[in-house]
């Protein structure tokens, strides 16, 4: 029998995997749409588990609190693009754009995790335990699939961001 991913490994192949998704969502021309709502689906559990489970872990552990705190926002603003592309459909102005900009921060967000100095090199070198965080992980992974799968994903739920009142304008011409 095969042994389980750990936290790591899980969490990287949660990153090839919409990694992929958003290379599908550049080529595509008429699946846009799904491609969109199962990038939004993976990134939204993506970020839940990290921060219900990993996240606290590392932080128990001692990992530097900055590069938990940049995490979290980085996250944040992925929710927002999120929410944004939930409530749209690829014949909206910016839709495109906002996909470029959410797969572009996500790109930069993996990279500090899985650098050298990064999040994950931290995690193992104050001893977390990753393998029963990646047990932990990968159930709470199936139990929020199969929940949003049947009820649709919720509204992101931010962190460290709380929006100040905003106006809507107009881009430019």
């Amino acid at each position: 029998m095969a042994s389980k991913p750990d936290a790591i490994a899980l969490l990287k192949a949660d990153h090839r995997k919409v990694e992929d998704l958003f290379g599908k969502y550049e080529k595509s021309r008429a699946k846009k749409a799904d491609i969109a709502k199962k990038i939004c689906m993976e990134l939204t559990i993506h970020t839940m588990i990290e921060e219900e489970i990993f996240y606290p872990a590392c932080h128990k552990a001692g990992v530097e609190s900055d590069m938990l705190d940049e995490a979290n926002v980085e996250h944040d603003g992925a929710k927002i693009l999120i929410a944004e592309l939930e409530a749209g459909t690829p014949e909206d102005d910016f839709y495109d754009a906002k996909v470029k900009v959410l797969s572009e921060e996500i790109k930069h967000h993996v990279k500090e995790e899985e650098q050298r100095e990064g999040l994950f090199s931290q995690a193992r070198e104050k001893g977390v335990d990753l393998a029963g965080l990646g047990e932990q992980m990968a159930a709470r992974k199936k139990e929020l699939m199969a929940q949003y799968k049947a009820d649709g994903l919720p509204a992101p739920m931010t962190l460290t961001m709380t929006a100040p009142p905003l106006e809507q304008g107009r881009p430019a011409a």
